[in-house]
């Protein structure tokens, strides 16, 4: 994962990042936006709101993203910067922006593919411009999940990305929302039980 250190914004920043997300719903007429970062942590949405588990989807989509750049590489790309899921009547278009950040587009019938990725794509220049600014901002002054956790934290994560990192995160994602959703599980049985 080619610079994956933490980062933060201001509120400049989420304003500016909020704007790119609306123009994005209004170009295209998808229904909602999810920006999340490659460590599976749901950052910003925009659009109408999500009938889902937000913390289990960014999870996922970390994951699934991991596993398509392993994908690419054993196909001799170096990478699958646009990836789409398309269903009867719900579909996503998920792009990479920066190497750090996932956003992904949710549209139904009311929009084409075709229109969601050509403004998609305006979307990841505009929020690449933004985040390359984040990250060398955040470069300059230290990382917040060393803050958050601890320089061991980051140590850590340091080496798992020094070696194969993608795998290697993605089996950690994986495996995160494995833990999540036994959790969740356990809850859910525990609450019936009662």
């Amino acid at each position: 994962m080619a610079g994956a250190s933490s980062w933060s914004f201001t509120e400049a920043d989420a304003a500016d990042i909020a704007g790119v997300l609306e123009r994005f719903l209004s170009e295209s007429s998808a229904k909602c936006v999810l920006l999340i970062d490659r460590a599976g942590q749901l950052v910003a949405t925009a659009g109408e709101p999500i009938e889902f588990d937000p913390t289990a989807f960014a999870t996922l989509t970390a994951a699934d993203f991991s596993a398509n750049d392993q994908l690419a590489r054993l196909v001799g790309e170096r990478e699958f910067s646009t990836l789409v899921h398309q269903g009867e009547k719900e579909s996503m278009v998920l792009a990479d922006v920066a190497r750090r950040v996932i956003v992904v587009a949710l549209f139904d019938q009311r929009t084409t593919l075709g229109l969601v990725r050509l403004k998609l794509k305006d979307s990841v220049g505009d929020l690449t411009r933004l985040f390359d600014q984040i990250f060398s901002r955040s470069a300059a002054s230290g990382t917040a999940l060393g803050y958050l956790l601890g320089d061991a934290a980051e140590r850590v994560l340091g080496d798992l990305r020094d070696y194969e990192g993608d795998i290697l995160i993605a089996i950690a994602v994986l495996g995160f929302a494995y833990w999540l959703w036994s959790r969740r599980r356990a809850k859910a049985s525990a609450s019936t039980s009662r």
